[in-house]
């Protein structure tokens, strides 16, 4: 009779560590929607980095499959095909959505704010993750860092800016705050997704247009139309965003909620020192091999107006909205906290060096 229950004992006993092992190897199976077009460089290096990431260190059993815009035909649509869960996770840029959301623009990049290294230190230690879940909460979506391009450039024009008149009805691709700051000045900002941006400055759709950098914008072919290239001021460290279905998410182990969260985080990181090496390569290869393309910085009272421009717009959306007063409140705390190190360590060095 002890024999006949030991033996059930061990029975019992292998059953359910069976059915435990068993249920540490069920698959979760994802799907992401990325505004990218298939394979585009980098940004699309991103999501499938920490894809593969997710994979290995999950011994698969969170698998990711990603489907570019050419599969969901909806670029600009991520954040609502997230929200409704048709995707559990997405990777596109926040300030795409402020038509829907004006606070989601702040967590991408602001004219005339933060660099990537000192937006990352807001993110992760100056509040700015918190107030990025404020935002997305309401959406039932959790967003993290996706990838920073660093300072990106001002765009590229058809004819030289000399003036501030030179902007007035000048109709250019630039999306987020950065357009309003535009039309204030009196250019004719328009958003289009990266797979039409050629075809619309060769046509004339457009007059000149913005894209990232030297990193992904040689590769397009912008500099055979509109030889002027402008230096940056409205993106100054442009981070793109994961958004993860919150439910999704929350269905998830908890260590597969780690792992997931530790592979975008270095994703990110990864996405951002690619697009400073790729800068570095193609603006050697820019005065190398494309002599035509002349570099050069907006004119002072250019400057001077956008400047006077974002000021007025920031504090016309802070009067509006307690969450975007909280917002801009604590970018510019941070700003005026991390900068002057900003001065002291990396600008002194730079100036210090030419």
């Amino acid at each position: 009779m002890i024999k006949t229950k030991l033996l059930i004992t061990i029975l019992l006993m292998s059953v359910l560590a069976t059915s435990n092992a068993f249920a540490a190897k069920k698959v979760h199976r994802w799907k992401l929607a990325e505004t990218w077009p298939t394979n585009f460089p980098i940004f699309g290096d991103a999501t499938k980095n920490m894809a593969k990431m997710v994979k290995e260190m999950s011994d698969g059993r969170l698998i990711i499959q990603i489907h570019s815009r050419n599969k969901h035909k909806a670029p600009l649509g991520v954040l609502d095909m997230v929200k409704a869960g048709q995707y559990q996770m997405g990777h596109t840029a926040a300030y795409y959505y402020k038509g829907k959301d004006i606070n989601t623009m702040f967590f991408t990049t602001m004219p005339f704010g933060m660099v990537a290294s000192e937006q990352y230190a807001w993110f992760y230690h100056g509040g700015g993750m918190e107030l990025m879940e404020k935002v997305f909460d309401k959406h039932r979506i959790l967003a993290f860092p996706g990838g920073n391009t660093g300072n990106q450039m001002g765009g590229w024009f058809r004819k030289e800016i000399n003036s501030l008149d030179d902007l007035k009805g000048l109709k250019m691709r630039i999306p987020g705050f950065a357009g309003e700051v535009l039309a204030q000045v009196g250019a004719k900002p328009t958003n289009i997704p990266a797979g039409e941006l050629y075809t619309a400055l060769e046509r004339n759709t457009i007059d000149a247009l913005e894209w990232v950098g030297p990193s992904l914008d040689l590769r397009m072919g912008f500099h055979k139309i509109a030889p002027y290239y402008y230096t940056g001021w409205h993106e100054p460290g442009a981070e793109l965003q994961f958004m993860v279905n919150k439910r999704a998410y929350e269905k998830l182990p908890k260590d597969l909620q780690v792992i997931l969260k530790t592979a975008m985080r270095v994703a990110a990181y990864d996405m951002y020192t690619q697009s400073t090496h790729e800068s570095g390569k193609n603006l050697a290869s820019i005065s190398k091999d494309y002599p035509n393309v002349k570099i050069k910085t907006f004119p002072n009272d250019v400057m001077t107006a956008l400047r006077a421009a974002n000021q007025r717009l920031l504090a016309d959306f802070a009067s509006k909205d307690a969450l975007t007063k909280e917002i801009i409140k604590s970018q510019r705390t941070y700003l005026e906290q991390v900068r002057p190190w900003t001065n002291i360590s990396d600008q002194a060095y730079l100036n210090s060096a030419k």
